[in-house]
């Protein structure tokens, strides 16, 4: 699915030419960020996808709002992973799934973790618009979690999605090991019961 463009106060439909550059930075952006880390130079994606950098900035006005424009159709199967988790007859699970998800989809690229805990304290930046409606998925899967007494009813959304996020770095700055973002989760939510919960 491709993510709708980042101007969206423009809403006059870009012309043939534009939407092949639009379309050809996003794809090579997504490749780039795969192979390099999310940091990776905004000129060589320009130059890969055959224009100029001055085209780029037309689209995305910083690497933020090229992040999350690359990010969106990802961002929308977790939401709609949320969705399908939302009736599951064990809240806890639900929410400790979802968390996985996002952890796996994180760590996937070189520098995301870092992006999206930096998003999450700042909603003007690019990346806003993943990390808003995520925030808001996971507050209800929370929300049923707490609600069914298997999560303390301090734990804010903030923080689940900071600690995560901090997971996710851990896990692409150690990927020798496989089971550390399961251990680091199950850490985590120990720290997230009530005495009397089970998560």
């Amino acid at each position: 699915m491709a993510a709708a463009p980042a101007r969206t106060h423009d809403v006059r439909p870009m012309r043939a030419d534009a939407r092949r550059n639009y379309e050809r930075l996003l794809t090579e952006a997504r490749t780039a960020f795969t192979e390099h880390g999310t940091d990776t130079s905004l000129e060589d994606i320009a130059r890969r996808a055959g224009v100029g950098i001055g085209t780029l900035y037309r689209h995305f006005p910083n690497r933020t709002a090229l992040m999350g424009a690359v990010f969106q159709s990802e961002v929308e199967a977790l939401l709609a992973y949320a969705g399908q988790l939302a009736d599951a007859p064990q809240p806890c699970a639900a929410l400790v799934d979802w968390l996985r998800a996002i952890i796996t989809h994180a760590s996937t690229y070189r520098g995301l973790s870092r992006a999206l805990m930096t998003a999450s304290a700042d909603e003007s930046s690019g990346m806003a618009r993943c990390s808003v409606p995520m925030r808001e998925a996971g507050g209800a899967l929370l929300a049923r979690a707490q609600q069914a007494g298997s999560v303390r009813p301090d734990v804010s959304i903030g923080d689940l999605m900071q600690l995560t996020n901090g997971i996710a770095l851990a896990v692409e700055e150690s990927p020798d090991d496989p089971k550390l973002a399961d251990r680091l989760l199950r850490l985590t939510l120990r720290g997230l019961k009530p005495e009397s919960g089970s998560c």
